[in-house]
């Protein structure tokens, strides 16, 4: 058990906010002029427009401590007394990824030495200061520092009722620091996991170029490494450092807060290569991610949001915070400004309550006047003005004050999940199975591990099919009718047993090509592919062929018309059950089915030897879909209008109905009758349902108390 299990409910975190959280991050620090005077009339701003949460104080280590040892609060002090008088609750950050200037001086080891990118490494070279994020976390020096300042500023606010909640650190990386601390953990680590060298040496089959190991001490640091299970392992020990980090300071911070203060931290963005999320996650009251969506203007969606809230809400199985999402525009220079259309802003505010957030904060409330991202615009322009972005943000919080406390605990059940595996993810990137270039070019090409999750979760999304994400450390997926497998590149035996045992139970699995392919330590399977997935896939395949130009399939068999085409990847498949569902148009491809389906047990695994276009991807999903029983409840949609659905803390089913277009629409609303808490009009079942341009409803099934 935990100290944070053990925790009685009167000593807990208070998690059950009574509406939803909307506010900006706030740096008066950084305010030309009078800061005094601008605090003032920003937190008039804020509390006319309807703010109630503010997050501060994570960006500027160098305020807090302007020397070595030397503490300041009262520039701090008066900004969260400004906003506790004005109702305006605060969450503070750990300022430890903005190293202060004096500290690179006394210490520089503490800055990450780097591996230049590309497949081939090379000298870690030491980064120079003024960059943030540039430091090695392992650093004992920096260490030091860091927990002194932490103990100094939770101590300093755990007793004040304003502030809520803690952010540890911000958008936590490895920062790919390869320093000599670095690599003498790594060594400790895999003595540890592998016992002898000899051991690691099997493993990794490190007498290809003679390079197996007698004694620790040979172990050769990262620098030049081309054992693709030196990188795997590297990766992973990227991944423990960042969370042993996050671990270290959440402990830190749970010893010095107030009991009701919760603790987080600010992802940045999910599915980073050198985080693993779940494992931070567990250090975490509730979990944070930055959701931005650089998408502009016409191609605003939903999708980026859909994707980030479903992973982030399967950390824990639980609602989540958005800590950062766009106020204007974007970028950290002025080639990708494209504020939002009227609409979406507050569209984009009940996007992320819609999946399950509880907060949605924008970055940031002001925008800067100078250095790198002066072009990220605020709330505020350059000006300090209101403006239109300011009255959307302002609407949307009045609407938020009135039914907050009916949307806030949204809960989400889904009957389909993705598995990630960031293994896999790290791994085809060391073999990619397409290139940006020529043979030798060792560029990344135009699709890989994630441009198969995104395509997966895209398909699913315009079906209006919702989904979890499930990791390979998931011991039981019964909880889904359908789990989708993309590119499970490297799994050890357990994990594929434990899909082949779901399909035998009745699960329904979807599953790309590159799958079962290698073991855990990225060597390729000495079995015939698809190794232990066998049984179950009714197949093997001894070749497979990169696909110079698109194939079509022989008939157009899922009505794909100019989009019948698949791309990059075929692997020769041999049906020994499993029967075909698609055959590639070629006089030598057609040999072999593109994809097979086989009954296994109670459930099916139907699986995909190539990499489909989005129609073939989207039309594979929809039929196994149907067969597993899974069918969107509200089919026949306009393709710009998605829905979601679930049920709020008082019990009642919500339907969200979004319009992401310019254009207005009219649909069905199939459910029981309900009202809009929008417009506090009735919906009945059966009628129509008028969505404007960049607008949505929110039909909640019964009388509403408004």
């Amino acid at each position: 058990m935990t100290a944070q299990d053990a925790r009685s409910p009167a000593s807990a975190p208070d998690l059950d906010f009574p509406t939803v959280l909307y506010g900006v991050a706030y740096y008066n620090e950084y305010m030309p002029g009078d800061q005094d005077a601008r605090l003032e009339k920003d937190v008039a701003l804020m509390k006319s427009a309807g703010l109630n949460v503010v997050r501060m104080g994570e960006s500027t280590w160098s305020l807090w401590e302007p020397e070595d040892g030397r503490f300041e609060y009262a520039w701090m002090d008066h900004i969260v007394d400004a906003m506790g008088k004005a109702g305006i609750k605060v969450i503070l950050g750990t300022p430890t990824y903005s190293v202060p200037a004096w500290m690179a001086h006394q210490h520089p080891e503490i800055l990450a030495d780097r591996i230049p990118p590309g497949p081939f490494g090379g000298t870690p070279t030491p980064v120079p200061y003024g960059m943030r994020q540039n430091m090695d976390t392992d650093s004992p020096a920096y260490r030091f520092y860091a927990e002194r300042l932490i103990r100094h500023i939770v101590a300093h606010y755990k007793d004040n009722p304003t502030v809520i909640g803690w952010q540890l650190d911000n958008e936590t990386a490895s920062y790919d620091a390869a320093n000599h601390d670095v690599f003498i953990g790594f060594r400790h680590y895999l003595e540890k996991k592998f016992g002898t060298p000899e051991a690691l040496s099997k493993a990794w089959f490190l007498n290809y170029w003679g390079e197996n190991l007698h004694t620790w001490e040979d172990l050769p640091t990262r620098d030049g490494a081309e054992s693709t299970g030196y990188k795997l392992e590297w990766t992973r020990w990227s991944q423990m450092r960042v969370t042993d980090f996050l671990h270290w300071q959440a402990a830190l911070v749970r010893e010095c807060a107030g009991p009701r203060q919760f603790i987080t931290t600010d992802y940045g963005g999910m599915m980073k290569r050198d985080v693993n999320e779940n494992g931070i996650a567990a250090a975490l009251d509730i979990v944070a991610d930055n959701i931005y969506h650089f998408v502009p203007q016409d191609r605003y969606d939903g999708a980026t949001q859909s994707i980030q809230g479903d992973f982030s809400r399967s950390l824990k199985h639980s609602n989540y915070l958005v800590t950062e999402t766009n106020a204007q525009s974007t970028d950290w220079t002025s080639s990708f400004q494209y504020p939002p259309y009227d609409g979406q802003l507050r569209e984009n505010v009940y996007t992320h309550l819609a999946n399950g957030a509880n907060m949605v904060e924008y970055w940031h409330w002001a925008s800067i006047h100078a250095n790198q991202e002066t072009y990220w615009k605020g709330i505020l322009s350059h000006d300090l003005e209101p403006n239109r972005v300011y009255a959307e943000m302002s609407r949307t919080a009045h609407e938020l004050e009135k039914i907050g406390p009916h949307l806030v605990g949204f809960k989400i059940h889904n009957d389909v999940a993705i598995l990630y595996s960031r293994d896999s993810a790290n791994a085809i990137d060391f073999m990619p199975f397409t290139s940006g270039g020529g043979q030798w070019a060792f560029g990344h090409g135009p699709a890989d591990y994630s441009s198969l999750v995104q395509q997966l979760h895209h398909s699913l999304y315009q079906l209006n099919i919702g989904s979890d994400f499930v990791f390979p450390e998931t011991q039981d997926f019964s909880a889904y009718k359908v789990l989708i497998v993309p590119a499970l590149y490297i799994s050890d035996d357990a994990l594929l047993q434990r899909i082949s045992d779901y399909v035998k139970n009745g699960g329904h699995v979807v599953m790309t090509f590159k799958s079962g392919f290698a073991n855990e330590n990225s060597a390729v399977r000495w079995v015939r592919a698809p190794g232990p997935l066998r049984e179950a896939a009714g197949f093997t395949y001894q070749e497979f062929s990169n696909l110079e130009h698109p194939l079509a399939l022989k008939g157009d068999p899922f009505h794909a018309g100019d989009q019948n085409k698949v791309s990059y990847w075929a692997e020769f498949l041999m049906p020994e059950h499993a029967q075909p569902v698609a055959i590639y148009d070629h006089p030598f491809f057609s040999k072999w089915p593109a994809i097979t389906v086989n009954q296994y047990g109670s459930g099916s695994l139907l699986y995909e030897g190539t990499c489909l276009s989005d129609a073939l991807q989207a039309a594979i999903l929809r039929d196994t879909l149907q067969k597993a029983g899974v069918s969107g409840l509200d089919p026949q949609m306009p393709a710009a209008v998605h829905v979601q659905h679930g049920v709020n803390r008082m019990g009642k089913a919500l339907h969200y109905y979004f319009n992401y277009s310019s254009n207005p629409i009219n649909v069905s609303y199939r459910y029981e009758a309900g009202t809009n808490l929008l417009d506090g009009k009735s919906a009945a079942k059966g009628g129509n349902l008028a969505l404007g341009p960049w607008d949505l409803a929110i039909i909640e099934e019964g009388v509403s108390a408004r």
